[in-house]
């Protein structure tokens, strides 16, 4: 699976690390859907890390990437605009 981090580069994981992206990712989904600013602090960070654990695709090699997240600095008002119930990554 190819992660890309928007304004960080794309990131390679392992198939069997997808239950433990979405669960990551619904911790996420948990936060933002209660409005808990340092919830989501905490599971945004927690997700951008288990990405940036991967292995890190070359700059100059280009693929298309399975989950798009939004960038490290991105608000809880910009969250919830883009998580649906089914959190940042889907499956």
């Amino acid at each position: 699976m190819i992660v890309r981090i928007m304004g960080e580069g794309q990131w390679q994981l392992a198939d069997d690390k997808l239950d433990q992206l979405n669960a990551v990712d619904g911790d996420l989904e948990k936060a933002v859907s209660a409005g808990d600013e340092e919830g989501f602090r905490t599971a945004f960070a927690a997700l951008l890390d288990f990405v940036r654990a991967g292995e890190k695709v070359p700059d100059e090699v280009l693929h298309d990437s399975d989950a798009i997240l939004p960038p490290s600095d991105s608000s809880l008002s910009e969250m919830r605009e883009l998580i649906s119930g089914d959190g940042l990554i889907a499956g």
